[in-house]
Protein backbone atom coordinates (compact mmCIF):
# COMPACT_ATOMS: atom_id res chain seq x y z
CA UNK A 1 0.00 0.00 0.00
CA UNK A 2 1.03 3.30 -0.82
CA UNK A 3 0.64 6.07 1.68
CA UNK A 4 0.31 9.88 0.06
CA UNK A 5 -0.16 12.49 2.61
CA UNK A 6 -3.22 15.31 1.61
CA UNK A 7 -3.40 18.46 1.63
CA UNK A 8 -5.62 18.48 4.82
CA UNK A 9 -3.93 17.72 8.27
CA UNK A 10 -4.40 13.70 9.05
CA UNK A 11 -6.19 13.26 5.47
CA UNK A 12 -4.86 10.32 3.44
CA UNK A 13 -4.67 9.04 -0.38
CA UNK A 14 -3.87 5.57 0.10
CA UNK A 15 -2.90 3.66 -2.91
CA UNK A 16 -3.26 -0.15 -3.49
CA UNK A 17 0.05 -1.25 -5.13
CA UNK A 18 -1.47 -3.84 -7.34
CA UNK A 19 0.69 -7.39 -7.93
CA UNK A 20 -0.58 -8.33 -11.69
CA UNK A 21 -0.60 -10.96 -13.86
CA UNK A 22 -2.33 -12.98 -16.60
CA UNK A 23 -5.07 -13.20 -14.04
CA UNK A 24 -5.50 -9.92 -13.27
CA UNK A 25 -3.92 -8.60 -9.92
CA UNK A 26 -4.08 -8.67 -6.18
CA UNK A 27 -3.70 -5.85 -3.88
CA UNK A 28 -4.75 -5.27 -0.18
CA UNK A 29 -6.83 -2.95 0.88
CA UNK A 30 -6.23 -2.87 4.17
CA UNK A 31 -3.55 -3.61 6.56
CA UNK A 32 -3.70 -2.91 10.63
CA UNK A 33 0.03 -2.66 10.70
CA UNK A 34 1.15 -0.20 7.96
CA UNK A 35 -2.10 2.37 9.14
CA UNK A 36 -0.41 2.04 12.57
CA UNK A 37 3.01 2.42 10.99
CA UNK A 38 1.92 6.00 9.19
CA UNK A 39 0.39 7.00 12.12
CA UNK A 40 -3.54 6.29 11.75
CA UNK A 41 -6.33 5.01 13.59
CA UNK A 42 -6.14 1.20 12.78
CA UNK A 43 -9.19 0.39 14.45
CA UNK A 44 -11.59 -1.50 12.48
CA UNK A 45 -15.18 -1.56 13.67
CA UNK A 46 -17.69 -1.81 10.96
CA UNK A 47 -17.58 -2.22 7.17
CA UNK A 48 -20.60 -0.41 5.40
CA UNK A 49 -21.48 0.10 1.55
CA UNK A 50 -23.00 2.56 -0.34
CA UNK A 51 -25.62 1.72 -3.71
CA UNK A 52 -26.56 5.09 -5.81
CA UNK A 53 -28.81 3.93 -8.78
CA UNK A 54 -28.48 7.30 -10.57
CA UNK A 55 -25.57 10.03 -11.40
CA UNK A 56 -25.47 13.06 -9.43
CA UNK A 57 -26.66 11.46 -6.24
CA UNK A 58 -25.30 13.52 -3.28
CA UNK A 59 -24.90 12.43 -0.30
CA UNK A 60 -23.14 14.55 2.66
CA UNK A 61 -22.16 16.66 4.29
CA UNK A 62 -22.02 14.10 7.14
CA UNK A 63 -19.90 13.56 10.34
CA UNK A 64 -20.36 12.01 14.01
CA UNK A 65 -20.26 14.11 16.72
CA UNK A 66 -18.15 13.33 19.59
CA UNK A 67 -17.48 10.84 21.70
CA UNK A 68 -18.20 8.84 18.43
CA UNK A 69 -16.28 10.70 16.13
CA UNK A 70 -15.22 7.88 13.28
CA UNK A 71 -12.09 7.54 10.68
CA UNK A 72 -13.45 5.92 7.28
CA UNK A 73 -11.37 4.91 4.81
CA UNK A 74 -13.35 4.59 1.49
CA UNK A 75 -13.07 3.29 -2.06
CA UNK A 76 -15.25 3.43 -4.63
CA UNK A 77 -15.78 0.00 -5.99
CA UNK A 78 -17.97 0.46 -9.20
CA UNK A 79 -19.01 3.92 -10.95
CA UNK A 80 -17.13 6.78 -9.83
CA UNK A 81 -17.44 9.39 -7.28
CA UNK A 82 -16.63 13.20 -6.53
CA UNK A 83 -15.87 12.72 -2.99
CA UNK A 84 -15.58 15.43 -0.70
CA UNK A 85 -13.54 15.65 2.94
CA UNK A 86 -13.61 18.81 5.12
CA UNK A 87 -11.76 19.72 8.48
CA UNK A 88 -14.16 20.45 11.18
CA UNK A 89 -11.41 20.72 13.86
CA UNK A 90 -11.51 23.98 15.24
CA UNK A 91 -7.96 23.64 16.37
CA UNK A 92 -6.48 22.27 13.01
CA UNK A 93 -4.65 24.14 10.82
CA UNK A 94 -6.74 23.04 7.73
CA UNK A 95 -9.99 23.97 9.82
CA UNK A 96 -12.57 24.69 6.88
CA UNK A 97 -10.67 23.24 3.91
CA UNK A 98 -11.83 20.85 1.87
CA UNK A 99 -10.14 17.89 -0.55
CA UNK A 100 -11.98 16.68 -3.65
CA UNK A 101 -10.79 14.14 -5.42
CA UNK A 102 -12.82 11.83 -7.78
CA UNK A 103 -12.06 7.43 -7.35
CA UNK A 104 -13.04 4.96 -9.28
CA UNK A 105 -12.58 0.95 -8.79
CA UNK A 106 -9.83 0.85 -11.65
CA UNK A 107 -7.64 4.02 -10.31
CA UNK A 108 -6.75 1.79 -6.85
CA UNK A 109 -7.22 4.86 -4.51
CA UNK A 110 -8.84 5.17 -1.38
CA UNK A 111 -9.31 8.09 0.80
CA UNK A 112 -8.64 8.05 4.41
CA UNK A 113 -11.03 10.71 6.63
CA UNK A 114 -9.78 11.19 10.37
CA UNK A 115 -11.59 11.53 13.14
CA UNK A 116 -12.98 15.17 12.96
CA UNK A 117 -13.57 15.46 9.17
CA UNK A 118 -17.25 15.88 7.64
CA UNK A 119 -17.82 13.78 4.55
CA UNK A 120 -20.17 13.66 1.29
CA UNK A 121 -20.08 12.28 -2.60
CA UNK A 122 -21.47 13.36 -5.79
CA UNK A 123 -21.90 9.94 -8.04
CA UNK A 124 -20.64 10.33 -11.73
CA UNK A 125 -22.34 7.22 -13.00
CA UNK A 126 -24.87 5.47 -12.54
CA UNK A 127 -25.04 1.97 -10.29
CA UNK A 128 -22.11 3.57 -8.24
CA UNK A 129 -21.10 1.78 -4.94
CA UNK A 130 -19.08 3.36 -2.39
CA UNK A 131 -17.21 0.72 0.11
CA UNK A 132 -16.45 2.32 3.86
CA UNK A 133 -14.48 0.71 6.57
CA UNK A 134 -15.11 3.12 9.82
CA UNK A 135 -13.35 3.14 13.26
CA UNK A 136 -16.01 2.83 14.87
CA UNK A 137 -20.06 1.41 15.03
CA UNK A 138 -22.11 4.28 13.35
CA UNK A 139 -24.07 6.02 16.32
CA UNK A 140 -27.56 7.01 15.06
CA UNK A 141 -27.73 9.73 17.93
CA UNK A 142 -24.30 11.13 16.91
CA UNK A 143 -25.00 11.40 12.96
CA UNK A 144 -24.87 15.37 12.04
CA UNK A 145 -24.49 17.44 8.50
CA UNK A 146 -24.41 20.77 6.99
CA UNK A 147 -25.49 21.65 3.58
CA UNK A 148 -23.18 20.42 0.83
CA UNK A 149 -23.09 23.72 -1.06
CA UNK A 150 -22.69 25.95 2.02
CA UNK A 151 -20.54 29.00 0.41
CA UNK A 152 -18.35 29.10 3.32
CA UNK A 153 -16.38 25.91 1.82
CA UNK A 154 -16.66 26.76 -1.79
CA UNK A 155 -16.86 23.49 -3.29
CA UNK A 156 -17.30 23.02 -7.16
CA UNK A 157 -19.40 19.90 -7.47
CA UNK A 158 -18.45 18.28 -10.58
CA UNK A 159 -21.68 17.57 -11.77
CA UNK A 160 -25.31 18.69 -11.03
CA UNK A 161 -27.08 17.35 -7.95
CA UNK A 162 -29.77 15.30 -9.05
CA UNK A 163 -30.63 13.45 -6.66
CA UNK A 164 -30.53 14.34 -2.55
CA UNK A 165 -32.60 13.07 0.60
CA UNK A 166 -34.61 15.61 2.25
CA UNK A 167 -32.56 15.22 5.20
CA UNK A 168 -29.10 16.49 3.16
CA UNK A 169 -31.37 18.92 1.12
CA UNK A 170 -32.83 20.61 4.67
CA UNK A 171 -29.11 20.84 6.54
CA UNK A 172 -28.08 24.31 7.74
CA UNK A 173 -24.81 25.72 7.12
CA UNK A 174 -22.24 25.09 8.85
CA UNK A 175 -21.87 26.07 12.66
CA UNK A 176 -18.37 25.26 14.17
CA UNK A 177 -20.43 26.08 17.72
CA UNK A 178 -22.68 23.09 16.89
CA UNK A 179 -19.38 20.47 16.81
Amino acid sequence: MIFKAAPLAGAFIVEMEKLEDERGFFARSWCRDEFRTHGLNPQLAQCSVSFNEKKGTLRGMHYQARPHEEAKLIRCTRGSIHDVIIDIRPASVTFRRHLAIVMNPSDGRMLYVPEGFAHGFLTLEDDTEIFYQMSVAYHPESSRGFRWNDPVFGIEWLADVLVISDRDRDCRDFDPSAI
